[in-house]
């Protein structure tokens, strides 16, 4: 051992780092740290100035001008629902309609012949909660036993749920309602790949029209009787399309904002579409369609997640016409977790972007419709209503305004700050009046679920990334079965056939239990994205009250507070889950 009880090779190092200490030492170049220091805080400043400001700034200037584009088209709709209402020019004013038959207990003998074949489908995926109240409410449709036939499109993957499925629907096949339970080896195209393969059966071939109902949804048993004239009467007519109603919104303030967003979707959005352009987004439920149009438009297609959305665009740039029918409504659930709600938001956010860049181009060449339809299509429904509205809420209120207080240069002018947002959310708040009250809550807390929209829109318009054709059905937890179906003040429901035999079945008995879910450990509450937007916009409102002094800190403190409770998973209901 060398002195120092170092070995040879520890002894080598040492001594080259001491001889390389000494020509260091010997070298007549010597570093200035303070000219470093302030060379680098001149190319910082100059970055500053020349760069960031500038791009921060025009950043504003683009969320300003999506603002009023945005305001712009929430007045229009807004204007033409009032005149709709004023002037009583509901679609029954616009398009002829007439019953069928006076009531479907006065079908008399060969008198169902005057009623059209129609097709009922209901698709499914692992539905144990809801599926004997969706396969239930659509048996219970008014309409000649003989003229109609449900058909239940299970693509289940629980062995369990399908033999359920199958059982009820045996059980009702056994009553005499005419109801087919289909499977299929795959799930190629998820919902669109069912609906088409339903489509292929010999015993639809007579059908003229189809009614598509989702598994958590519960029409009226007058839904038939009450939409398919429309179709009827107006050859030019593909959809007609109902409203939602909603049986859990209650549950939760996860899904009274839902209301609040979606009744505004429907009241206004869907009837301006409707009333002005004859055209609207189908919601992929609760609508009745002719199938003449379905295959004039090419059929279905799954090449998005939004296969009810391309199908109806492809059906509008053939020259068909929609119809929205506000006064019928369909029960459904809302998702009442946070997770099922972010997967929802994600397909409903990534599939229209996607879907516009797949056919901005083929809009814009179609000869078959007008101009007027053109422009509306390419720049309201898509580029205003399927990716500006998204994109430049966060822009806007979750990053420029933040950042907006670190740099004094940049100033916003008080009506793109207070008075267009305000103007914005009470138009939108006007479809569900009763919820006023959580306006500044529902505001907070859209302006968190634009994190996952715009990461949604610019992975469906980039066509990137492996969840842009990702489909994720959507949890129900059965809160449906929280409303008792009732007609006509009763607890059971009535078939009709055509010798006015009636069916009394109960659908008041209990569900099949729900799956027992394993317990969510306290990490896997948390969502690091929505913890690290909010920390970064409470920095920001901090900043705002010792040194910028904008004034902005009261909303810069509410709004990061809202992403930090949802971070933290306060945001919804709890799955079932073990002790």
């Amino acid at each position: 051992m060398d002195a120092g009880g170092y070995g040879p090779a520890a002894a080598a190092i040492m001594s080259a780092g001491e001889e390389a200490a000494r020509l260091w030492a010997e070298l007549p170049v010597r570093v200035d740290w303070a000219a470093v220091a302030a060379q680098c805080a001149w190319a910082a400043a100059r970055a500053r100035a020349l760069v960031v400001v500038p791009a921060v700034r025009a950043l504003v200037y683009l969320s300003l001008a999506m603002t009023v584009m945005i305001l712009v088209e929430k007045l229009f709709v807004c204007a033409v629902c009032i005149a709709v209402r004023a002037l009583r020019l509901g679609p029954g004013r616009r398009y002829r309609w007439e019953p069928i038959a006076a009531a479907a207990g006065d079908v008399e003998a060969g008198a169902a012949a005057r009623y059209p074949m129609v097709l009922v489908q209901i698709p499914m995926y692992n539905e144990r909660e809801v599926y004997k109240l969706s396969i239930g409410a659509a048996c219970a449709l008014e309409w000649p036993a003989e003229r109609f036939v449900i058909q239940v499109l299970d693509d289940s993957t629980d062995p369990v749920v399908k033999d359920l499925v199958e059982m009820e629907c045996h059980r009702w096949m056994s009553k005499g309602v005419n109801i087919k339970y289909e499977v299929r080896g795959n799930r190629k195209g998820y919902k669109a790949g069912a609906l088409k393969e339903g489509l292929k059966h010999d015993y639809i071939k007579d059908c003229q029209y189809i009614a598509m109902f989702d598994a958590d949804f519960q029409p009226e048993s007058d839904f038939l009787l009450r939409t398919i004239p429309f179709l009827v009467h107006n050859p030019e007519i593909a959809l007609v399309q109902a409203r939602w109603k909603f049986v859990n919104s209650d549950e939760c303030l996860l899904t009274r904002f839902q209301e609040m967003s979606l009744d505004y979707h429907f009241k206004y959005e869907q009837e301006a579409g409707s009333a002005v352009y004859s055209f609207f987004g189908f919601n992929g439920t609760a609508g009745v369609w002719r199938i003449s149009a379905i295959n004039d438009a090419g059929g279905w297609k799954d090449r998005t997640t939004v296969e009810d959305m391309d199908l109806a665009v492809r059906a509008m740039l053939r020259g068909w016409k929609f119809v929205y029918v506000g006064d019928i409504k369909v029960k459904s659930e809302l998702p009442s977790t946070f997770k099922a709600y972010r997967f929802q938001q994600h397909r409903w956010s990534c599939g229209p972007a996607n879907l516009f860049k797949k056919m901005m181009v083929e809009i814009l060449e179609n000869k078959k419709v007008s101009l007027w339809s053109k422009i509306h299509l390419w720049y309201d429904f898509f580029f205003v209503g399927k990716v500006a509205a998204h994109t430049v809420t966060f822009i806007y209120y979750c990053f420029a305004i933040p950042v907006s207080v670190l740099f004094p240069e940049i100033q916003i002018p008080l009506w793109g700050v207070v008075y267009v947002p305000t103007v914005i959310t009470l138009l939108k708040a006007l479809g569900t009046p009763s919820s006023f009250h959580l306006v500044i809550l529902w505001v907070l807390f859209e302006n968190v679920m634009s994190l996952h929209r715009i990461k949604a829109a610019v992975s469906g318009l980039l066509d990137a990334g492996g969840r842009v054709n990702e489909w994720v059905v959507t949890e129900k937890l059965g809160d449906a079965n929280k409303t008792k179906p009732t007609i006509n003040g009763s607890d059971s429901i009535k078939v009709i056939d055509v010798n006015l035999t009636e069916l009394d079945v109960k659908l008041t008995e209990p569900l099949i239990p729900k799956i027992v879910k394993r317990q969510t450990r306290f990490w896997e509450r948390y969502h690091c994205s929505e913890l690290f937007v909010g920390m970064c916009i409470i920095l920001c409102g901090c900043y705002d009250v010792f040194y910028a002094k904008k004034g902005y800190y009261i909303f810069l403190f509410l709004q990061g507070t809202a992403f930090l409770v949802a971070g933290f998973g306060y945001v919804g209901t709890r799955p079932p889950s073990t002790a």
